[in-house]
């Protein structure tokens, strides 16, 4: 389970296709420091496994064909970079909300403003995903867990306030009007919905 507390970015400096998918060389300094194989990452909100690493230095991952399918890592070029953050250890603190690195579909981005010291990201969701997302709430978009300043959820739009620490930290200041995001949904939200769906059928 992570948090989306984005602990820092990391550059792609080699993928490897295969038969089955994408292996992925990603160099980062504090999150590839103490690995162990089979740790779990989230890339850009993707929960994947370590399979290598050079402590301190860098770590792969590969990507099944599925996960290149529902994402856009399989796009990812070396020079591009992406959100990283370790799962949350149990005694660890809790400062974001509820995030399993399961991406539930892509987004895109229809516009950034620039206001005093912060920056709106407005997105567009895919048809259906409105439903899972209130004003305030928690939504995780790239990895990062953002609340919901505003939704429009006749033309399934969702706006979210990002500060200045989150916007430098991120891949979000290299984001433009047309990039996709992987968007995950509160997972609650979906329980919430099975539960209903059950008690009402």
């Amino acid at each position: 389970m992570f948090t989306g507390i984005v602990e820092e970015t990391g550059e792609i400096v080699a993928r490897e296709r295969t038969d089955d998918g994408l292996r992925l060389r990603i160099g980062a300094d504090e999150v590839a420091t103490g690995l162990e194989h089979g740790q779990s990452i989230s890339v850009s909100g993707v929960c994947l496994t370590v399979e290598r690493f050079e402590d301190g230095s860098w770590f792969e991952v590969f990507l099944a064909t599925e996960t290149v399918e529902r994402t856009y890592l399989g796009t990812l070029e070396e020079g591009d970079v992406a959100n990283l953050e370790r799962a949350m250890p149990a005694e660890g603190r809790f400062d974001g909300h509820v995030v399993q690195g399961h991406v539930d579909a892509v987004a895109t981005v229809r516009a950034v403003e620039s206001v005093d010291e912060d920056w709106f990201f407005e997105f567009d969701l895919p048809e259906g995903y409105e439903r899972y997302v209130v004003e305030k709430g928690s939504i995780t978009l790239d990895g990062i867990s953002l609340t919901v300043a505003d939704l429009d959820t006749e033309n399934g739009r969702v706006t979210v306030a990002i500060i200045p620490t989150t916007y430098e930290l991120t891949t979000l200041s290299e984001k433009e009007p047309g990039d996709e995001v992987h968007l995950e949904v509160d997972v609650l939200a979906k329980y919430v919905e099975r539960l209903l769906e059950e008690r009402f059928a």
